[in-house]
């Protein structure tokens, strides 16, 4: 695996506190572990002084199976899709060799003064196209 793999990936075991009096994981949590995998796959982007703000402007959680106490899950982020001011991301969330949910997250590039919609930077939008399969 290398660095930019391991960047896109959020490996842990699902504490108690993530689960429900039934033993299954909260469905907040499938999203804030997803949010996690997204920051580290971001973190990796390249550094621009004018960058815009990214704002979530949709986020969906598709579930196949429910995740329980102390599984082993990998939570990978990719690159979906890439839109003019938009980007959207996939986060798999793979438990053993089965895929228990799907994170779907799509943000918004804006301007930092007065928020309105502006186009993803030239640079950005080329460090996300060298992740499209």
């Amino acid at each position: 695996m290398n660095a930019t793999m391991r960047s896109s990936i959020v490996q842990t075991h699902v504490p108690f506190r993530d689960v429900d009096m039934n033993g299954q994981m909260f469905l907040g949590s499938y999203i804030s572990y997803a949010e996690s995998a997204l920051a580290n796959f971001w973190a990796q982007r390249p550094e621009l002084g004018d960058e815009p703000r990214y704002v979530a402007s949709k986020v969906t959680c598709i579930l196949h199976r429910p995740l329980h106490y102390d599984e082993l899950v990998l939570f990978t982020a990719a690159v979906d899709k890439i839109g003019v001011r938009s980007v959207g991301f996939l986060i798999a969330i793979d438990a053993g060799d089965e895929r228990a949910a799907e994170v779907e997250i799509v943000w918004q590039a804006q301007t930092r003064e007065d928020k309105m919609p502006v186009p993803l930077p030239e640079i950005t939008r080329d460090w996300l196209y060298g992740f499209v399969n």
